[in-house]
């Protein structure tokens, strides 16, 4: 059976990380997170791999995360913990801190998680398929991965407040004009194009590659503030009860009782 997570380390000091779990559409589990952030933390450690690029299946970006094995974990020896032990919180803390250059390729539906990570992308890449939609609130949750932060600085406060609140999902050349996507292209062009971007990232002096990410990137202790608050609000939403609810009726296909 193929790995739901694939790790390549191609030519030109590209390391491509592709969700491998179309039957899911490539809904993430606790052991795909583990994998993603081991994959980020050995490039920045590696001399060879100089920029990272993240794919999926044709016409499959991310479902975001897979809520059943999310929910398991929750719910077992670490359900003191909810959250803040989560294998996906910790991917998360390694996206807002990796120092290797990261590339998104997205290709059909980019949900949760699974478009919260492209604010991480120093170049993201779409097809005319792309969907970004972060649900969080309609699943009685909070947002994650810093994205209530750096939303709003890319997009502004109420356009932010319209996808977060409201979920409403972005088109992929809506979310060119809105700045949170570098280029739509063919589907079929869409990941050689990102590894050859970050191919030419990975060719750059890595001190001045380094020092002026991190100047545009502005400031980290930021970032990681609003990720830390963000969890810390997840954890207390995921334990009430209009949370509960909701991901019973996600998982169970029902419509919420308060709905």
């Amino acid at each position: 059976m193929a790995e739901p997570v694939a790790i390549d380390d191609l030519s030109g000091g590209v390391r491509l990380i592709t969700l491998n779990r179309p039957e899911k559409k490539n809904a993430l589990t606790g052991a795909m997170y583990d994998a993603m952030r081991a994959a980020l933390v050995e490039a920045d450690a590696s001399d060879r791999i100089g920029a990272v690029v993240f794919a999926g299946q044709p016409g499959m970006f991310s479902a975001g995360n897979d809520l059943a094995d999310f929910m398991g974990q929750s719910s077992g020896d670490r359900a003191g913990d909810g959250f803040s032990a989560s294998p996906a919180l910790a991917f998360i803390r390694q996206l807002a801190r990796t120092r290797t250059p990261m590339v998104a390729a997205v290709d059909g539906i980019a949900v949760g998680i699974g478009a919260t990570l492209c604010l991480h992308c120093d170049l993201v890449y779409a097809s005319p398929a792309a969907r970004l939609r972060m649900p969080f609130v309609e699943l009685g949750l909070v947002p994650e991965a810093a994205s209530s932060y750096l939303l709003p600085l890319r997009v502004g406060r109420l356009r932010a407040t319209e996808l977060l609140l409201l979920s409403r999902p972005l088109e992929a050349d809506e979310a060119q004009a809105l700045g949170l996507v570098n280029a739509v292209l063919p589907a079929d062009m869409l990941v050689e194009q990102a590894v050859a971007q970050a191919a030419r990232l990975a060719a750059l002096p890595r001190g001045a590659l380094a020092a002026t990410r991190a100047l545009i990137r502005g400031d980290q202790a930021q970032v990681e503030a609003a990720l830390e608050a963000e969890a810390k609000a997840f954890d207390a939403q995921l334990r009430s009860p209009e949370s509960q609810e909701r991901l019973a009726a996600f998982l169970n296909r029902t419509k919420p009782v308060s709905a």
